[in-house]
């Protein structure tokens, strides 16, 4: 356990989350013929026609608002929107604007000090993936017959009464699942993990690696990954207890989908909008108090080392979750509560493209709409706000990577204490409907200035007495 590892960038990042075909357009890519509407509500199987060129044009955006790791869906050649399907390992998507444009954006997100993450899609394949296409062809002849499980001739490879005759994740003929026995396969995707490396990306999200169950797998992937780049992120997306795959020979982090419930539970229960919960994917969601809260937080921090706690990847949403605007039902005060403690926790945040402007969108498809460039749609209070709370994260070094402490958990009022060294910060969430009046001890003497309202206040002989008013949050930072 004392020799784990995880990149010491990750620590200090903001992630912002990117669908490529939603996120934006450029015209330095050719404009397909049948797109939909950009601003049109998404279908399952509709593009947009984003590309990476318009993620390079809109960096600006990017970094105003204190990003400095870009996660991207995938972007790999694909028959589908969301590019799950994977057709070719080795090429981004034309749509998309092919290998140059992800060199060239990988150049810029860097120049700018950004670090780029791509999503690896290594379950399952597609089938336009050659081999299994080749099988396809060939049947029983086919030269890639052990790189997926055949389970009889002619293949049943599409939508019909009778389910497919090869193992498909969760049973979609259009998602073959590889055989990962397979010492080609094995080779195969080592190699794909290994050439994006050395191509310059900063790192894999993975996409429902637990179902590689298979732990020799993932080791002999995390080797070759930090053989050649050793700050390399490797993130899993795994919903529950990871443990498993957090040992350090594995994973450095997985998407911390505990963090999101529990945020939930507390600070927004009350406006959750009951119909949506069910379709959030967050298991066995309760109204939490404080105290409850308090407890949930502690033993979530004090699941990992430190090392691996400091490096979750810690989200309000994704493109599997319905808005976070969307679940609260527009509260933005939610909404605001929730991210000053995604900001102020250890773990790294992630953003979901246009949650900061209070983009809206309930179950995938809908999560994942085209985002709107005309800044009068935008939410520019939620923006601002956002763009405040990543600011106090990347000033103040505690919050970040310093210590953990509960000082106050009472009604529905917690306040914890950050420290690391020199730098302290208290934050206070009152998600109650009542003012709360405080005093909290043991603290470091001093002048702290909110964060927000920009007020001073002393702690003297160790004591600070304040009152806080119904559904607030609050930063101190030690002077």
């Amino acid at each position: 356990m004392n020799d784990i590892r995880t990149p010491d960038w990750v620590k200090d990042a903001i992630f912002y989350q990117i669908f490529p075909d939603r996120f934006a357009k450029s015209t330095k890519v050719p404009k397909s013929s049948n797109l939909e509407v950009w601003d049109s509500l998404p279908t399952p199987h509709g593009y947009k026609g984003g590309n990476l060129y318009g993620v390079i044009e809109h960096l600006d955006h990017l970094e105003k608002l204190g990003v400095s790791a870009i996660y991207f869906c995938p972007v790999f050649q694909s028959g589908s929107n969301h590019r799950y399907h994977t057709h070719d390992y080795f090429n981004v998507d034309p749509m998309l604007g092919g290998n140059k444009a992800l060199e060239d954006l990988i150049e810029a997100a860097h120049a700018r000090g950004m670090k780029v993450v791509l999503d690896g899609v290594f379950n399952h394949a597609s089938r336009g993936f050659f081999q299994f296409h080749d099988i396809l062809e060939n049947g029983a002849q086919s030269a890639y017959l052990d790189w997926f499980n055949i389970k009889g001739f002619p293949l049943n490879a599409y939508e019909t009464k009778d389910p497919p005759n090869y193992q498909a994740w969760w049973g979609y003929p259009a998602l073959p699942e590889f055989n990962t026995d397979t010492p080609a396969v094995r080779e195969f995707l080592w190699g794909v993990a290994e050439y994006w490396i050395q191509k310059g990306i900063d790192g894999w999200r993975l996409d429902v690696p637990n179902e590689i169950d298979d732990d020799a797998f993932w080791q002999e992937f995390r080797r070759r990954v930090k053989n050649i780049n050793p700050e390399a992120y490797i993130v899993g997306e795994i919903w529950g207890d990871a443990s498993r795959w957090l040992k350090g020979d594995q994973f450095d982090a997985v998407m911390n989908y505990v963090f999101t419930t529990i945020s939930y539970e507390f600070l927004a229960a009350d406006s959750m909008q009951p119909e949506i919960i069910a379709e959030t994917g967050l298991k066995h969601f309760q109204k939490l108090d404080a105290a409850g809260f308090a407890l949930k937080l502690e033993a979530l921090l004090k699941l990992h080392p430190t090392e691996i706690t400091q490096s979750q990847l810690n989200l309000l949403g994704s493109h599997d979750t319905p808005r976070v605007m969307s679940v609260t039902g527009g509260d933005i005060l939610s909404v605001k509560l929730m991210t000053v403690l995604q900001m102020t926790l250890p773990g790294a945040p992630c953003v979901y493209y246009g949650d900061e402007i209070g983009l809206e969108g309930e179950r995938d498809p809908d999560c994942r709409r085209g985002m709107p460039w005309e800044k009068e749609t935008w939410n520019l209070e939620l923006l601002d706000f956002t763009t405040q709370a990543i600011a106090v994260r990347n000033q103040v070094s505690a919050l970040r990577q310093g210590s953990y402490k509960t000082l106050y958990a009472s009604d529905m009022t917690v306040v914890f204490e950050r420290k690391l060294e020199d730098s302290v910060a208290i934050v206070v969430l009152n998600a109650g409907k009542k003012s709360q009046s405080l005093a909290l001890e043991n603290l470091e003497n001093g002048n702290y200035v909110e964060h927000f309202g920009k007020s001073t206040i002393v702690a003297t002989d160790g004591l600070m007495t304040l009152e806080v008013v119904a559904r607030t949050a609050l930063v101190f930072v030690l002077l």
